[in-house]
């Protein structure tokens, strides 16, 4: 791997080889162009090749006659309130997210507080790719601020999201796997906050992973006993930057991370009406729920930046992603793990209900993720013998193809770093989403 993956509003690369200083320099530098005058926020995830590649793009942005703000380890969702509280033209998380330790990358977030759109990310990959750079004179170098409370503003918003006095008098037992990230500076005190007994698992935000990354059912087994040996009522499980929940039951079973968008959007829709945003990915499970509240849903391509766009577009009341991250915007355009964790505590306590019942009414579906080698150049022809063999379902093309019937849906995307598309199927059970894979599997077999 000698080149970065490059997406809509970031990179990353493993450490050493496609993510060196100089690139890390040479993308925060295009960034700087293109964005207003003002200073730029610089936040980090735990790991610890964070602290090497931050300073790196300090000393690039002030190289380039930028002033930088150094908010140390943070959220990415912390981030995008800093930005907005700061004042500043932009900011760059470097967090690799949900990949393992020798990965890292940058993330790229507007004067808004949220991670770039992909207008604005295809413009800073050209200003990259033609590795020109405004570097200032000796005169007009930039300079370093420290943040001093990287925290308050960000737990403030939350709160005034949920019933506070609530939650606090059903004194719920919570047990918080941080894994090592940046999660548990603001998850610990949230929690705190909201009157919970906290079991902090992981709270070290040093990088050093106790499983891997991303908060799966299969990566979480050491996690599953513990919540109900910790008598907790709730187990959350974040990724290392904390925009990703997943979420236990207090008996030990995996509810994971589409339930935490659903959960949420179940429980936000009780009390507001509007419209609900998820992408084309995520399950049904919010679409259903939101037509049961009369609320209009809308469907976005994959990535953060498209929900917020269409989030923004039909003034979205929520959103999200169904990997666990919810976006609620009177917080913060960014998926986020804290809105999560208050909003199913805030449910739990206004039904009187543990989380897994609250789970159980849910419409229930099964999703099954499969890869299929395809090469690039046959992609288009093997998405149209595709929409041709189903033709009994509703085709949408929003983001690769899209198949729709009453029960089930497939949606099958082109990978951009593989040469294979992502199939997608979601159904009654497991073994129907699987057939549906298999069979679009033998329609694009050589």
């Amino acid at each position: 791997m000698t080149e970065p993956i490059i997406s809509v509003s970031g990179l990353r690369g493993i450490v050493g080889q496609s993510l060196t200083p100089e690139v890390a320099i040479r993308y925060a530098a295009a960034f700087s162009v293109l964005i207003p005058a003002g200073p730029l926020v610089i936040t980090r995830d735990s790991r610890p090749s964070g602290a090497m590649l931050a300073e790196a793009i300090h000393a690039g942005l002030h190289a380039a006659g930028r002033t930088t703000i150094d908010a140390g380890i943070a959220a990415t969702p912390t981030t995008g309130i800093l930005v907005r509280q700061l004042g500043a033209a932009g900011g760059i998380q470097i967090s690799a997210s949900h990949n393992p330790p020798p990965y890292n990358g940058l993330k790229l977030f507007s004067a808004e507080g949220r991670v770039i759109p992909s207008s604005a990310g295809a413009k800073v990959l050209r200003q990259y790719r033609a590795g020109t750079a405004a570097w200032a004179s000796h005169d007009r170098l930039g300079t370093r601020q420290a943040a001093q409370d990287t925290l308050s503003a960000h737990l403030d918003a939350v709160l005034a999201t949920v019933d506070v006095d609530r939650i606090r008098s059903r004194r719920f037992r919570v047990l918080l796997d941080s894994n090592h990230g940046a999660g548990s500076l603001l998850g610990q005190r949230l929690l705190d906050a909201l009157g919970c007994e906290v079991t902090l698992v992981g709270g070290e935000p040093d990088g050093r992973f106790e499983h891997p990354a991303e908060p799966t059912a299969e990566n979480l087994a050491s996690v599953l006993a513990a919540v109900p040996a910790a008598g907790a009522d709730v187990g959350f499980c974040q990724d290392p930057d904390a925009d990703r929940l997943a979420v236990i039951d207090a008996s030990g079973r995996y509810l994971g991370e589409e339930y935490t968008l659903a959960l949420c959007v179940a429980h936000v829709l009780g009390s507001r009406r509007g419209p609900i945003v998820a992408n084309c990915s995520t399950s049904r499970m919010a679409e259903d729920i939101a037509r049961q509240h009369g609320a209009p849903f809308v469907r976005s391509a994959v990535g953060e930046a498209n929900v917020v766009d269409a989030m923004l577009a039909s003034g979205a009341v929520f959103g999200g992603e169904g990997n666990g991250g919810p976006i609620d915007p009177r917080v913060g355009l960014v998926r986020d793990s804290f809105v999560g964790m208050a909003q199913l505590l805030d449910a739990m306590a206004a039904r009187g209900a543990p989380i897994g019942r609250l789970a159980d009414e849910l419409p229930r579906y099964a999703i099954v993720k499969t890869k299929i080698a395809v090469s690039p150049e046959r992609v288009p022809a093997a998405l149209d013998a595709l929409e041709a063999h189903f033709r009994d379902a509703r085709p949408d093309r929003l983001d690769g193809l899209r198949l729709d019937w009453s029960d089930r849906w497939l949606l099958v995307r082109a990978s951009n770093t593989e040469p294979i598309v992502r199939a997608v199927a979601e159904a009654a059970t497991a073994d129907e989403a699987q057939r549906l894979c298999e069979e679009a599997a033998r329609v694009l077999g050589p």
